[in-house]
């Protein structure tokens, strides 16, 4: 399959564009003075996005049935806002899960999705790699849901670096075992870089789950799912009591 070129598409999102460290640990420090400004997220993202999106896309397209994903362009943001859409998945489904837990945090697609476009306008660009990079900004409530890690700041740092593994976006790794670090700050008891470290290899070895078909998914049996994509229990950080998790508030260095 021929490896498709950056440079062709003047709209492509961040192709090849050099890291910016400084950038992303300005963002940092002002995430984790406050962990809900999900802006300085896309911050560091953009920063350290460098070559990811076109290799997961190339990928993406060599997979079976990718193809036919970025053929479909189905924008995962419309069918995630749609409640009438959501409503549909019976209990114990991945698309139940999902929606109990956007429901239960107060949280839309639709939100995250506003928060990007501050950061980065092109994103919204009508070629395949912006599609490909608005499809990972919508998979990370579901992959929330499908690891088993929470929103509290340990869990979000490990489902940063289970993302990690997945994307190769350095963004991830950064934002990862940095919040780790500051948990451990906080509280030495909390095993965090344990934690980030158990995601990160359960996210090698999972399956590849930028090429799922999301709206298959939803209708599957959540258990199911996770077995089926090789997605493994997170045992650290379910060992840190959910009380101690909720506790955690990662402060400014």
């Amino acid at each position: 399959m021929t490896t498709l070129d950056p440079a062709a598409d003047h709209t492509y999102v961040n192709g090849g564009r050099p890291l910016e460290p400084l950038r992303a640990l300005r963002a940092f420090r002002r995430l984790i003075a406050d962990k809900e400004d999900t802006t300085q997220v896309f911050e560091i993202m953009e920063a350290l996005t460098g070559s990811s999106v076109p290799w997961g896309l190339n990928r993406l397209l060599k997979t079976p049935g990718g193809a036919r994903l970025a053929y479909e362009r189905i924008e995962l943001n419309e069918r995630l806002n749609d409640a009438a859409w959501l409503d549909q998945f019976a209990e114990g489904t991945v698309g139940a899960a999902y929606r109990e837990f956007m429901r239960g945090e107060g949280l839309s697609a639709e939100g995250l999705a506003m928060q990007s476009r501050e950061v980065r306008k092109e994103i919204e660009a009508k070629n395949l790699y912006a599609w490909y990079a608005r499809r990972m900004r919508d998979v990370h409530d579901i992959w929330h849901v499908l690891t088993g890690y929470g929103r509290d700041a340990l869990g979000e740092a490990c489902v940063v670096s289970f993302s990690h593994a997945q994307t190769r976006s350095l963004g991830f790794a950064f934002i990862g075992f940095g919040a780790a670090q500051e948990i451990r700050r906080e509280a030495r008891s909390v095993p965090a870089r344990r934690a980030v470290l158990e995601a990160w290899r359960h996210g090698k070895s999972a399956e590849w789950l930028p090429a799922q078909d999301y709206e298959a998914l939803f209708a599957e049996p959540l258990d199911q799912a996770r077995k089926r994509l090789k997605i493994r229990r997170p045992a650290v950080y379910r060992s840190v009591p959910a009380e101690v998790r909720a506790g955690l508030k990662l402060r400014a260095a």
